[in-house]
């Protein structure tokens, strides 16, 4: 049976055009202009990529599933009208209040790095998650900074056993499980939804994601033995309960997707 408290989380963002523009000389051109021309960029730099360099994104969404022996919970920190602090103020927030265990798809090599380059931009304290061990003795032995410590579970890193050329998409994953994987949305196509002002969207995508992500991590904590099959069975209709009780369509679909899978709990 799973004990304490886990934080499942996923950040949505999009090129940082602010800084693109100062940084490129950019002044003279659009949002739209500035953020291909930075795609661009990075595309002559690498040789192939246009993944932006983590420093320049920009956190837009924020999504998490809370869960802990009392409480089960799916939702987007703040709202449509939240500023990129505002996010990064409730994740750590969460944190403070918490003390959970952070669970995330390539949160060691995606999440993470941007969510302290953007907290440094803003100055966002955050004392216990960069806690190790000078102020709380037991962050010494155990802390969200080090990557073989317990407090931040990164399933994408551990599952490949920490092999890059093992590593694999989350959609990959929860498609082979039998999960919904991606719905509606891809990363790619957030810039756009952005633009259009389709905020909600976003954070709705974000949510999904995280969903598959936890589903997955049940999955994991059955393998290394922490959850037995009832264990599990009891976990997954906690869920399946809570997305039934919900009257957002895409946790609906969601649901009625992973019902549908021939493998479905």
């Amino acid at each position: 049976m799973l004990t304490g408290t886990s934080l499942v989380f996923d950040i949505e963002t999009v090129p940082d055009v602010e800084s693109g523009r100062r940084l490129y000389d950019l002044e003279n051109l659009n949002d739209d202009d500035v953020a291909r021309a930075m795609r661009t960029l990075r595309i002559q730099k690498t040789g192939g990529t246009d993944f932006l360099p983590h420093s320049q994104h920009r956190i837009v969404a924020i999504s998490a599933v809370l869960r802990s022996p009392e409480k089960l919970k799916v939702w987007s920190l703040g709202s449509v009208e939240s500023t990129e602090r505002e996010l990064l103020e409730r994740f750590f927030d969460g944190i403070e209040r918490f003390r959970p265990v952070l669970i995330s798809w390539n949160g060691s090599g995606f999440d993470l790095p941007v969510i302290h380059y953007r907290s440094l931009k803003h100055g966002v304290s955050a004392p216990l998650y960069w806690e190790s061990g000078d102020g709380i003795r037991d962050f010494r032995y155990n802390n969200y900074l080090n990557r073989y410590h317990s407090r931040h579970l990164d399933l994408m890193d551990v599952l490949a056993g920490y092999q890059p050329r093992a590593f694999s998409s989350l959609d990959g994953i929860a498609v082979m499980l039998g999960l919904p994987g991606k719905m509606g949305m891809s990363g790619s196509k957030v810039w756009d939804f952005f633009q259009a002002g389709k905020i909600g969207e976003i954070r709705a995508y974000c949510e999904t994601d995280v969903l598959n992500t936890y589903l997955i991590f049940l999955q994991f904590e059955k393998i290394r033995g922490a959850l037995d099959d009832s264990g599990f069975e009891h976990e997954a209709r906690r869920l399946a309960e809570l997305l039934g009780s919900s009257t957002e369509p895409h946790l609906a679909e969601f649901l009625g997707q992973w019902r549908a899978a021939p493998s479905a709990r």
